[in-house]
């Protein structure tokens, strides 16, 4: 039995949350790239949002972010953002030293232990609160493998020390122990991306990664209770990884014109699976998403368009992983039985990549005089939506003549139409009818035995 407890283990306190629907300010921004005139255009709003909350903080900031490293193949160059985001954190604690900070992050950023991340021991050095999520505390998703490691209690060896294996994300960063790659293996992680201050807090699917700066991303920005909520969500992870739980409120007195619900992990797919459930006839549903695999979820959207409800979804290609070439697995087969299972009233349109990603995780529900968003941090992938990662989303509801709402959807409608530059291709540039990638997706999917 041991092998498969923790399968179904009890989630920790406070993991898979469904918050209060509360009124509240609400922005949409975005990082977009293309090419125009043979040029790469990239359009940041994100990243220069992050720094602006940061400078405005005087009495905490609470981020947690899954990937913050430079580790890539230095063929390749890309910004520095890790350490843009770690100097920006350093002069604002220098500047208020009364400010508390707490950066929450994923294990991978210190290869699963194997060796210490310069950015994390420098936020260390200067008063700000690290905190390593202790993943080995909620559930495992991969049967053939997560039962044994449990069962050998590898979750429980030090995975520190001189390394001997090659790391696959950098050959220039350190070597790593076996040990390190026993962890690696179980393939779970704090998948989160979230910023909060005492004025206001981002939800986001951008990585303070220097090979992630490139990519195109989406960001709810919000002001109201739902801080308190976000910053409750975080202190279950606080606690689940040991380290000291923090008291922070936010100051935020706003009745703004939006309604806001955060939801982490398998409360997403519920909320999604709701709202594509409830469309009906003259209902739109438009999805820009990284990873299209969860089976719930196609099947949801394919009972949508025979009900009359127009599905448009802009994809990534699955090619690029910085600089390395992907093989299509989960969208291109997820993509093609869409289309042929609807009988090509679902359209697809992929993203036109050149080396980044389409990283965006957004799907927008145009139901006559309301617009529903859900978007965040969560791939559509039984990994992020079923208590295996931490995720975090938020599910907004907005009027249709809401300013945002018109936002949200003139974003999308840009990329669908190519309005002033190529930004997507026709679904037969990547249509994948491969037995072979679709049998690959299919057990990929249904048993855990993915990095998606």
């Amino acid at each position: 039995m041991s092998l498969f407890y923790s399968f179904q283990t009890p989630l920790p306190e406070g993991i898979s949350f469904s918050g209060p629907m509360r009124n509240s300010q609400f922005e949409f921004i975005y990082d977009v790239s293309y090419q125009q005139d043979g040029e790469m255009i990239y359009e940041r709003q994100i990243f220069s949002k992050i720094k602006s909350m940061i400078a405005e903080a005087r009495e905490f900031i609470v981020i947690d972010m899954f990937l913050f490293n430079d580790d890539y193949d230095r063929k390749n160059s890309f910004p520095g953002i890790a350490g843009e985001l770690t100097d920006a954190l350093v002069r604002q604690k220098d500047k208020h030293h009364d400010l508390n900070i707490v950066f929450i992050t994923d294990e991978i950023n210190t290869f699963y232990g194997a060796y210490p991340s310069k950015y994390l021991e420098k936020l260390k050095d200067n008063g700000v609160q690290v905190v390593v999520t202790n993943a080995s505390a909620f559930r495992d998703p991969n049967p053939l493998y997560s039962g044994l490691w449990r069962l050998l209690r590898l979750d429980k060896i030090d995975p520190s020390g001189k390394g001997w294996l090659p790391n696959p994300f950098s050959p220039d960063s350190p070597k790593v122990t076996l040990r390190a790659y026993l962890r690696l293996l179980n393939l779970k992680a704090n998948h989160r991306k979230v910023v909060i201050t005492e004025n206001e807090a981002l939800v986001t699917s951008f990585n303070p990664h220097d090979a992630s700066a490139c990519h195109s991303n989406i960001a709810f920005c919000v002001q109201s209770e739902v801080i308190d909520d976000l910053l409750e969500s975080e202190n279950a992870v606080v606690r689940l990884s040991q380290s000291q739980p923090y008291n922070f409120r936010s100051k935020v007195n706003v009745n703004g014109d939006a309604r806001v619900q955060l939801l982490t992990e398998g409360r997403i797919k519920e909320a999604l699976i709701e709202e594509i459930s409830t469309a009906e006839k003259g209902h739109m549903i438009k999805m820009a998403m990284f990873y299209l695999a969860e089976h719930e979820i196609i099947e949801e959207l394919i009972k949508a368009c025979e009900r009359g409800v127009e599905v448009q979804i802009i994809l990534d290609a699955n090619k690029d992983a910085f600089g390395i070439e992907k093989n299509g697995v989960p969208n291109r087969p997820a993509a093609y039985k869409l289309v042929q299972d609807s009988k090509g009233k679902i359209k697809i349109r992929w993203y036109s990549t050149h080396g980044e990603q389409f990283h965006s995780k957004l799907t927008i529900f145009n139901k006559g005089r309301e617009v529903v968003l859900i978007g965040g941090s969560a791939n559509l992938t039984r990994r992020n939506l079923t208590d295996y990662n931490l995720e975090t989303d938020l599910k907004v509801i907005l009027t249709n003549t809401h300013p945002e709402a018109r936002k949200v959807n003139d974003y999308f409608d840009r990329l669908w139409n190519n309005e002033g530059a190529e930004y997507t291709l026709d679904f037969h540039a990547y249509e994948e009818k491969s037995l072979i990638k679709r049998f690959l997706y299919e057990v990929q999917e249904r048993t855990g035995l993915s990095s998606f």
